[in-house]
């Protein structure tokens, strides 16, 4: 067994509940990204900090905190810096990847693809893959139900999600 296998099977025994928890983003204009992820994934407004060179939101749904967002930025993403790659928010059909897609199209959102694409060539996975007001790359995907899609997948074999 090596060391990664060892470290990895004693990280799963001391913490056998870990899940993802919020997601926090660093954004150049609070107001403007708020707007926007409350529109895009009907969160609500659960805490805010408003004091100059401190602001905050706390957007949730259903009492959990799912995505923070910090006043603390200037410029535009940068995906070719270490760091987050994108951030995936998961739905249960391709309508309602559908559905995101024309809120987006309103929100006058920047896509990487047209239309709902596959993970992978033949996979009934797939999703949306956009940007939000900073640059920040996205996807709004759902895990089935595009089996017998004639979409292509834009990277072939590749993830789609990987190379946008």
């Amino acid at each position: 067994m090596t060391d990664t296998a060892t470290t990895a099977d004693s990280a799963a025994s001391v913490l056998p509940s870990l899940q993802t928890g919020h997601v926090g983003l660093n954004v150049t204009d609070l107001d403007r990204s708020t707007a926007f992820y409350r529109r895009l994934l009907g969160l609500e407004l659960t805490s805010e900090g408003t004091a100059p060179g401190r602001r905050f939101a706390m957007l949730g749904r259903d009492g959990r905190l799912v995505l923070t967002l910090w006043q603390q930025s200037e410029g535009a993403f940068d995906p070719a810096r270490p760091g987050l790659h994108h951030l995936s928010f998961q739905v249960d059909s391709p309508a309602e990847v559908r559905a995101a897609e024309q809120v987006l199209r309103g929100l006058g959102a920047e896509f990487a693809h047209d239309g709902v694409v596959p993970h992978r060539e033949g996979s009934a996975s797939g999703g949306i893959f956009f940007t939000d007001p900073d640059g920040i790359r996205l996807e709004i995907y759902t895990p089935s139900g595009l089996d017998g899609t004639e979409a292509k997948a834009p990277a072939g074999e590749a993830p789609t999600c990987g190379f946008f």
